[in-house]
């Protein structure tokens, strides 16, 4: 699955125009957590973070790939050697040979807008979704809760700003919806399942907001990414209208996504208390 249509300029300048993040601004380049790293453009695993060292050169390395997940291609001017994702072809960076900072003698040198990082060493496949249904601080928290779940994060969609935050969010002036985008193992779980628990954890039948937020940012929605999902969720939905719900819950394809600032990011968990306005409602 492409999720193109998510990505924010960066990341498309980097995935898809094979341009390179400024040295020491990428979000993994320090990372040491154990896990997997994901490509982000298509969700098939790349890296593993036993193969992650510290090479001081400013960008996430490795000095291995999972087996078969990287293509390597010669720059035009034969100097360098590029690496992209093997199934979608997103640009990674470049791969490095001779310089003794492993045994292995290799370094993957890659921009940290390529990737996504879960706390899983063996995923091999993932897809995702991006849900709307009120404060993202509550959604997060059940919907990271589904089994085979290997990463959720806050922030906004659906609007006509560049890199929105959430003061300007807050104003309704931008367009944009509170959202939880949610990437899962798909060797282990399925979306219905995870729209299903996406509708028993908040009211979709209200508008205008959820629970006591109002306004247009709290709105629910589901942004979809291809005909798949969007059948998916249209077959989920009518099982709900087919009881009776009157369901307020947009369908809408997917727009760029973007991340919330960091004291949005796991904030119950980290709070460790519960939603004020997300509750379990068995409807299925």
């Amino acid at each position: 699955m492409l999720k193109t249509a998510s990505l924010t300029p960066l990341q498309k300048d980097v995935l898809l125009n094979k341009a390179t993040e400024y040295p020491f601004t990428g979000d993994f380049t320090d990372v040491e957590t154990e896990g997997s790293y994901l490509c982000r453009q298509c969700g098939s695993a790349l890296f593993r973070s036993s193969n992650k060292f510290h090479s001081g050169c400013g960008w996430a390395s490795f000095d291995d790939e999972i087996a078969g997940a990287v293509s390597h291609l010669p720059d035009h001017d034969g100097r360098r050697t590029g690496i992209v994702c093997a199934k979608c072809n997103g640009h990674l960076g470049h791969v490095f040979h001779g310089e003794g900072f492993t045994p292995s003698n290799a370094r993957y040198c890659v921009n940290s807008a390529s990737l996504d990082f879960v706390t899983d060493s063996e995923i091999i496949n993932s897809e995702e979704i991006i849900l709307a249904a009120g404060c993202f601080w509550g959604v997060e928290y059940y919907l990271q809760k589904v089994a085979g779940v290997v990463l959720t994060q806050v922030g906004y969609c659906g609007g006509n700003v560049i890199n929105p935050c959430y003061e300007e969010v807050k104003q309704q002036t931008t367009g944009h919806l509170e959202v939880v985008r949610v990437i899962w193992d798909s060797d282990k779980q399925n979306l219905a399942t995870i729209l299903k628990a996406f509708f028993e954890t908040h009211d979709p039948e209200q508008t205008g907001g959820q629970g006591p937020d109002i306004g247009n940012q709290y709105l629910s929605a589901i942004f979809y990414y291809n005909d798949k999902q969007q059948q998916t969720a249209k077959q989920i939905m009518q099982i709900l209208t087919d009881k009776g719900y009157q369901l307020a819950t947009q369908l809408r394809p997917m727009e760029t996504f973007w991340l919330a600032e960091e004291y949005h990011r796991d904030y119950y968990n980290r709070k460790g208390s519960l939603p004020y306005c997300h509750g379990y409602v068995k409807r299925f």
